[in-house]
């Protein structure tokens, strides 16, 4: 993720982006964690981790690099070492962003398609360790962007802001992480998502039909069934955080591919009539805004989050009342 774009479009876009991305994964990570939403441990593990993720995403890439570089572009935060180590930060989090989001997604397939393997692998204990790795593993992977870059100049002997180095342009070795690094983030896991939930759907599909045919020859009727409604809940909320991963990453996975395919180079520059410059800004901007819509999506999809929700902003002024006393 290249420096901030300096614009008024982008001035705004990323101050209101940490406004609706902040406190929203705040009240999600504190009502998932009151585990009074009626959904199993092994989820909420896995939603908690979520939410954690994407705040750590909207504070690292938003507010420390995006609005600190569009805002307070000579502070602290400009100098080579801490920019390198603000590069290492949003890259770690923003693949344990994704890789959590697959793992959900795999979980969720396991539950559903897997019923061998489901009381196993669909444990609390599990979720733990699956979200431990991957944030461990996203750590050490994303290590090695510290050394890719240079001061720009100093001043003072003060190194100031990072300039990439040559020499990862033209080293086997750094082209072949380059590699690596686009395709473990987001084109790995951007086919794995579809896939999963494609094999998901097809087996809700075809069970669903099962059970209805069964029910209907014993009970002569069509009645309800509570477990096709249980399944209905639990895949509207799995497709409902994976339709929009995809949807917001679809621009960088196109941008990636195009990018490749006609070996013609990130654009490097800040122009804001070029087309490239533009396309490439976008997917930025999707991308960052995907860490702000789960708990919205939670809010639609799941009645007794809503319902935490309402009592959790009823308390709200006498909270903030209490503090200013």
């Amino acid at each position: 993720m290249h420096g901030p774009a300096i614009g008024p479009v982008y001035a705004i876009y990323y101050p209101v982006l940490a406004a609706i991305g902040v406190p929203p994964n705040l009240v999600a990570i504190v009502i998932l964690s009151r585990g009074s939403c009626g959904l199993s441990r092994c989820i909420t593990h896995y939603l908690v981790g979520m939410a954690v993720s994407d705040l750590l995403v909207v504070i690292t890439a938003v507010i420390l690099n995006r609005i600190g570089g569009i805002y307070f572009r000579d502070s602290l935060l400009s100098t080579t070492p801490a920019c390198s180590l603000s590069t290492v930060l949003i890259y770690a989090t923003r693949d344990c962003s994704v890789w959590l989001t697959v793992a959900f997604t795999f979980d969720r397939f396991v539950a559903i398609c897997c019923l061998e393997l489901k009381t196993k692998y669909c444990t609390e204990k599990t979720a733990a360790l699956v979200i431990a790795t991957v944030c461990a593993l996203s750590c050490l992977k994303n290590v090695p962007f510290y050394f890719t870059y240079q001061p720009l100049y100093k001043i003072n002997k003060v190194p100031w802001f990072c300039d990439i180095k040559s020499s990862y342009y033209t080293l086997a070795a750094w082209k072949a992480y380059d590699w690596l690094d686009r395709i473990l983030t987001p084109c790995l896991p951007f086919l794995l998502i579809l896939l999963l939930n494609i094999l998901t759907v097809r087996h809700i599909l075809a069970a669903s039909r099962v059970r209805r045919s069964l029910r209907g020859n014993r009970n002569g009727e069509n009645r309800r069934d509570p477990e096709i409604v249980n399944r209905r809940k639990s895949m509207v909320l799995l497709f409902a955080i994976s339709v929009s991963f995809l949807l917001l990453w679809m621009t960088y996975v196109v941008h990636f591919v195009y990018v490749r395919i006609t070996d013609d180079p990130y654009f490097t520059g800040f122009n804001f009539n070029d087309q490239r410059f533009i396309l490439q800004e976008s997917t930025n901007m999707l991308q960052l805004f995907s860490s702000c819509t789960n708990t919205f999506i939670y809010a639609v999809t799941q009645t007794k989050f809503r319902e935490e929700l309402k009592n959790a902003l009823k308390y709200l002024p006498s909270l903030v009342a209490n503090c200013f006393k």
